[in-house]
């Protein structure tokens, strides 16, 4: 098992940064589904900005962070990643979460915030159709997006392969 104070300094900072990464994510969802209960665009907008914003303050940053960690600890405890099963695997996972974030999550979070801005102050002219629509691919992408790195999270503390 791998020791040293640069190794254990790594191992922490990934997982402080996995901590991030998955809090912002999971803070996300519950702020969505309560501005879209109230069905005030304002709010809902308001909320989708808000998402925005974290995911650059605290998920992107959260990603370069794991990264720096996570292949930090590994090089140093000499750890192989490609023939470690757990950790090729939780990459396999954390790069199928980064995809569905990247190419589907910002595109779709930001048309659910054009959509309620255009809105203004009426909520008799939110268009809750497509509203809806973009919400339902937001919350599939975002199952991907959440699930994903929670197995990664899984397989390293288990290492069960």
């Amino acid at each position: 098992m791998p020791t040293g104070p640069m190794y254990l300094f790594l191992k922490l900072l990934h997982l402080f940064a996995v901590v991030l990464f998955l809090g912002n994510i999971i803070v996300g969802v519950f702020w969505k589904a309560i501005a879209d209960k109230t069905r005030d665009p304002r709010l809902v907008a308001f909320a989708m900005d808000g998402i925005i914003r974290s995911d650059r303050a605290f998920t992107i940053p959260g990603v370069f962070l794991i990264l720096i960690g996570g292949f930090g600890a590994a090089g140093i405890g000499r750890l192989p990643m490609l023939h470690t099963k757990w950790i090729l695997w939780s990459i396999v996972l954390f790069s199928i979460s980064g995809i569905a974030f990247m190419a589907f999550l910002v595109p779709i979070q930001k048309k659910l915030r054009a959509v309620a801005l255009a809105a203004g102050t009426d909520p008799s002219k939110m268009d809750w159709a497509a509203y809806g629509k973009l919400s339902s691919q937001w919350k599939l992408w975002g199952l991907v997006a959440l699930i994903a790195p929670l197995l990664a999270m899984i397989l390293m503390v288990m290492k069960p392969v």
